[in-house]
C-alpha cells in the first residue's frame, strides 16, 4: 500500500503542484485548505508524512497547532514545515515541537520529493529492528552510532532523532573530546539559514532526549562562542 503524505497548504497552486509531484513519486497524496479541514481527516485516517504551512487562511499560526496535535497522535511522524516564514524565531519553534525539516518556500519540486523519500526511508529502517541489528554501528562509550540507519542507542535504549540532529551528533561524536564549531554543525544540517541560534535550539532537542532515559546524562558541553564538544564518561 502507497504511503499517505498529508499536505496542508492554503495556495490552490501550490497545493496542486506538491500534490502531482508528490503522486509521480508513488505516493498516495491527502490535500487539505484548513487546519480544520486537515483535522477531519487526520481522524479518518492518520498520514505517513505531513507536509505543513504554517499560516491558513486567517489562522497565523495553524501549522504549529497542527503539528501538535499530529505528534500527539503519532510521536514518531515525520513533519515537514514548508513556508514562507523563514525568521528565526518560527524555525526554533519549529524544530522545538518536534518537526524533522524546516524548509523555506519557494523550492523545487524535486529536492522536496527527495526529501519525503528520505525522511520516510528514515522512519521506516527505525520501525524495523530486523534491518537495524544488520547495521554496523560506531560505539563512543555508552554510546552506539548507525549511520546506515541513522539510529542512536544511549546504554542500550534506542533514541530516535530527526535528520538534521542525527547528522549534528554525528559529526560531535566523530572526534570525543574535541570542540566542534558552530560552521561545521551548520554544514551538517543541509539548511539554508542557519544561525548559531538555531544549532543551540538543535543540541537542547537532542540533549532532552537523551535525559528522558537518562537524568544524568552530561555529555554534550557548550564551548561558548565556538560550538560544541562530546565528552565521553
Amino acid at each position: 500500500m502507497p504511503k499517505l503524505i498529508a499536505i496542508v497548504e492554503d495556495d490552490p497552486d501550490q497545493r496542486a503542484n506538491y500534490s502531482d509531484a508528490i503522486v509521480q513519486k508513488g505516493y498516495e497524496v491527502a490535500v487539505y485548505s484548513s487546519r480544520a479541514e486537515a483535522l477531519d481527516g487526520f481522524d479518518e485516517r492518520m498520514p505517513d508524512l505531513a507536509i505543513l504551512d504554517i499560516i491558513l487562511g486567517d489562522e497565523v499560526d495553524a501549522g504549529f497547532q497542527l503539528c501538535r496535535e499530529l505528534l500527539a497522535r503519532n510521536p514518531t511522524l515525520p513533519v515537514i514545515f514548508l513556508t514562507e516564514r523563514i525568521n528565526e524565531i518560527d524555525k526554533i519553534s519549529g524544530l522545538r515541537l518536534g518537526a524533522w525539516d524546516y524548509l523555506p518556500k519557494p523550492i523545487t519540486l524535486d529536492y522536496l520529493a527527495e526529501r519525503i523519500s528520505s525522511l520516510l526511508r528514515i522512519n521506516e529502517v527505525r520501525a524495523n529492528p530486523a534491518d537495524e541489528a544488520k547495521s554496523t554501528a560506531k560505539i563512543v562509550g555508552d554510546l552506539s552510532l548507525d549511520q546506515d540507519a541513522l539510529l542512536i542507542s544511549w546504554r542500550g535504549e534506542r533514541i530516535d532523532l530527526s535528520g538534521t540532529e542525527f547528522r549534528m551528533l554525528a559529526k560531535l561524536v566523530r572526534v570525543p573530546g574535541h570542540a566542534v564549531s558552530y560552521e561545521t554543525l551548520m554544514a551538517a544540517t543541509m539548511q539554508s539559514l542557519v544561525t548559531n541560534n538555531t544549532i543551540n535550539t538543535h543540541m537542547r532537542n537532542i540533549r532532552k532526549k537523551f535525559e528522558k532515559i537518562d537524568p544524568d546524562f552530561a555529555c554534550i558541553k557548550s564551548e561558548y562562542g565556538f560550538g560544541y564538544r562530546w565528552n565521553t564518561p
